[in-house]
């Protein structure tokens, strides 16, 4: 799961789907990182850690991450919350087969808002990142 910061949308991402997977007991990796890097090694934004515990995800242990190239042989899927980080996120693929590992997390196009700047959003966006999650989880386990 792909961000900017790695503090608002990415790492929601990532504890929603940890913690789906976890109930489905299934072995998958789950992270999350930030095309920047500015965030590295911090805890996500308050608002994020608060409206996932609302929703009983637990985020507060995971610290944010740069993404690196690396992460397209640790990964089968890379997940991008939007298109500037989707394009920052290519640009870094040196194979058609990396390239192919990258996909926007939500369907037809759609980009997850970045509710950084309007606390207003940060329920609607984890409402949306679960229920894409949920849709995921079938879609990749059937």
């Amino acid at each position: 799961m792909v961000c900017l910061g790695n503090i608002c949308r990415s790492p929601l991402a990532e504890g929603v789907m940890r913690h789906l997977v976890n109930e489905k007991v299934l072995d998958w990796q789950i992270a999350s990182a930030g095309t920047g890097n500015w965030h590295v090694g911090q805890a996500p934004d308050k608002r994020s850690i608060a409206v996932a515990k609302n929703y009983g995800y637990d985020i507060s242990s995971q610290r944010a991450r740069h993404f690196i190239a690396s992460a397209f042989d640790e990964f089968d899927h890379i997940l991008v919350m939007d298109k500037n980080n989707y394009r920052d996120v290519l640009s870094l693929a040196e194979t058609e087969e990396q390239k192919k590992k990258v996909r926007l997390f939500l369907t037809n196009e759609a980009e997850v808002r970045d509710p950084y700047y309007d606390n207003d959003l940060f329920e609607p966006v984890l409402l949306e990142i679960e229920a894409r999650c949920k849709e995921m989880l079938k879609e990749l386990n059937s």
